[in-house]
């Protein structure tokens, strides 16, 4: 990992390590100090003859299955262990709910070393998996009918030694604050925290969320802060990000949402007790949703102030023009699912 900068020094624009630097240095100096640990579910696919990836799972286990139905027990193993060869803890490792689907959760780190070690996971990830025979892949939704692979975000904050969430929210008026200018922020924030139009068939299913809210306990909203229990820290959870984000420009959006939240004193809204997978029409317009498509994540994004105050001009240029045309080629595709295939899956 390196800071990239042209010949006189200055920083580059693209530079998303450096954008993060940027954020954790305003928090500091405003008193916070913010950890996070990512919890990354991704799929495991037979090789064909060739070597190829195929959509064929690794085995058909469900939720925390064991052997023999979870078969990736052996890979993960090893993905944890050449981690933390290079330093890096993983906390637990499981089966998911689809099938050759897993996950790895982290410890928490400091947002600039969470991001670097997020990047080094995926890296590991698909060495462990290509070495034992088999693919891994982050997509977002690489089967129809099973549930996609998302990328669950704990965020933790201090200041003064004490934690905003603990032991409730209730009871911290910059922590209600922070969560406050991060859900304001949601929806502008989509395209860089769901970045593939294959991102999109993910959302408002299989507990993926779709609608801006949050809650204590329900797993419907996009953020969920669980009551603290004993003397274990607390946070809050987002849920609707996927493991094709840069991490650094995520995790920089998010600490400038919460800390100007905090900054213009932004009242909580009431938490969503709702079950808006099978609530009515009537109940989830109630709430405002996350857009719904690559190409509106990208309007929406361009039209943000927030946006435009917190990425160079250069970058966001560059990127908008390349989703805007990943998205046009997928659409004027005859089949979408096979452009999406040919466009995405060995890349991710």
């Amino acid at each position: 990992y390196c800071a990239i900068r042209y010949p006189d020094g200055t920083p580059f624009e693209g530079d998303g390590r450096y954008l993060l630097r940027q954020a954790s240095r305003r928090a500091r100096k405003a008193g916070y100090s913010l950890t996070m640990c990512t919890a990354s579910e991704f799929y495991l696919f037979e090789l064909d003859e060739n070597g190829h990836p195929t959509t064929i799972p690794h085995d058909h286990g469900e939720y925390f299955d064991v052997a023999p139905l979870d078969k990736a027990e052996n890979v993960r193993r090893q993905i944890c262990l050449t981690l933390e060869e290079m330093n890096i803890q993983p906390e637990s490792s499981h089966h998911e709910q689809g099938p050759g689907q897993n996950e790895v959760d982290f410890r928490a780190a400091e947002a600039l070393e969470a991001a670097d070690n997020f990047v080094t996971f995926k890296w590991v990830v698909k060495s462990m998996a290509s070495s034992s025979g088999l693919y891994a892949s982050f997509l977002p939704k690489p089967l129809q009918n099973t549930p996609g692979s998302g990328l669950h975000l704990a965020v933790s904050i201090t200041k003064n030694g004490q934690n905003l969430f603990h032991p409730s929210i209730e009871e911290s008026e910059e922590g209600r604050q922070f969560v406050a200018g991060v859900l304001r922020r949601a929806a502008e924030m989509t395209i860089f925290g769901n970045p593939l139009t294959n991102s999109f068939q993910r959302l408002g299913e299989f507990e993926a969320p779709k609608y801006i809210t949050w809650s204590h306990q329900n797993r419907a909203p996009l953020i969920t802060v669980p009551l603290a229990t004993g003397g274990k820290p607390n946070c809050f959870k987002l849920r609707s990000f996927d493991g094709c984000i840069n991490p650094y420009i995520v995790f920089a959006l998010l600490i400038h949402a919460g800390l100007d939240g905090i900054e213009d004193r932004l009242e909580l809204a009431p938490a969503c007790e709702e079950n808006l997978f099978t609530s009515s029409e009537a109940v989830r317009a109630r709430y405002d949703a996350l857009p719904e498509s690559l190409c509106e994540a990208i309007r929406t994004a361009q039209n943000s102030d927030f946006i435009a105050k917190y990425l160079p001009e250069k970058m966001r240029t560059a990127f908008f023009a390349a989703k805007q045309a990943e998205h046009d080629r997928i659409a004027l595709a005859d089949d979408r699912t096979a452009a999406e295939r040919q466009l995405y899956f060995e890349r991710y």
